[in-house]
């Protein structure tokens, strides 16, 4: 019975400090996210809710990143607490020694594990491209007519349009689009509407230089000029984001590169909880030092794999450089453990 109410009592200890620094980081990560939206869609006038509410579509996905920096940080502080307190020597004291640890610990890692592997395979990735169809939508019922200024904003996949107002006239109007050659435009003047699926530009004193495949230059100056694009959103089919994908994407899709970066990050959460049993918990060292040495080591890991998931690697390159990193992380503990027993 003592057994079982230390095993609870431990997990109830782990679980609240792990949820405390997953407030505190997911609070910073989302106000972040939060202010770049406002930053970017600030000129065009879109509805404060609409924003808060576009930002909850990113919480999944920051909590998918952040997980196993919310582990080592939530793990660190939970023991130090227990240790300060005395508790981890009460709890030796009774004759069980490391296997309440060990056991709630394993517990514990393995739900973290369950939820983890359920949002990073499977949630994360549908709820991001949800994200990314609604933040669509909101640029695509843009009211120009509210819009002070335009810093090159893309209209769809293939038109960038930049702007400025002058006393609510459109002028220094700058248009690049694609159809069969590369365009760009430009006017003095003009107005903007958007209406049945088109974005509709009246433009005045100005010009619109063509290229085609065969790097040939056509120019036209013009007085009065009117352009039509369509105006359409983005649909599922449409999206191109490896954070878009589930695993059941990736399989359909034979993105070897994409599945070995989701079964890198299950990794390297069972790898920061084997790091933090041996290196801190085995020898019950929780001294400054030492935690330092294991939120360095393991948060360098993150920051490496997280650089390199980001970047145009290989799929070769990319497990060769986390086998090595992982090779080093183990040859360092090694190391460290044989220095501390001289």
């Amino acid at each position: 019975m003592i057994f079982g109410k230390i095993n609870n009592y431990l997990l109830l200890q782990i679980s609240k400090y792990f949820f405390l620094i997953l407030f505190i980081f997911l609070s910073v990560a989302w106000l972040l996210q939060i202010t770049r939206l406002f930053t970017i869609t600030n000129f065009m006038h879109i509805e404060f809710l609409d924003i808060i509410l576009l930002s909850f579509y990113l919480i999944p996905n920051i909590i998918s990143v952040i997980a196993p920096f919310i582990l080592i940080f939530g793990l660190l502080l939970c023991f130090i607490k227990l240790n300060n307190d005395n508790e981890l020597i009460a709890i030796l004291s009774l004759g069980d020694g490391l296997k309440p640890f060990r056991n709630t610990l394993f517990l514990f890692s393995f739900i973290i594990l369950i939820f983890f592997i359920l949002l990073n395979f499977y949630f994360a990735p549908i709820i991001y491209k949800q994200y990314k169809i609604q933040e669509s939508e909101l640029r695509n019922t843009l009211d120009f007519d509210n819009m002070v200024f335009s810093n090159f904003l893309n209209l769809n996949k293939t038109t960038i349009l930049d702007f400025e107002k002058d006393n609510n006239e459109y002028t220094n109007v700058l248009i690049s689009f694609n159809d069969e050659k590369e365009n760009i435009v430009f006017a003095k003047k003009g107005n903007i509407y958007n209406e049945n699926n088109e974005y509709k530009f009246q433009l005045s004193n100005g010009f619109k230089i063509s290229v085609d495949n065969e790097s040939q230059i056509e120019k036209l100056e013009f007085l009065n000029y009117v352009l039509k694009i369509d105006n359409k959103n983005i649909t599922n089919g449409e999206i191109i984001d490896k954070n878009t994908y589930t695993i059941f994407d990736d399989i359909k899709s034979g993105n070897k590169l994409n599945i070995i970066f989701k079964l890198i990050d299950v990794f390297l959460i069972i790898f920061i909880i084997f790091l933090f049993y041996n290196n801190n918990l085995k020898k019950i060292n929780f001294k400054f030092n030492n935690n330092i040495y294991f939120a360095l080591l393991c948060i360098s890991i993150l920051i490496i794999n997280q650089i390199y998931k980001n970047s145009d690697v290989s799929l070769i390159n990319y497990i060769s450089t986390t086998s090595i990193m992982v090779l080093i992380s183990l040859m360092l503990s090694v190391m460290k453990k044989r220095y501390e027993q001289n």
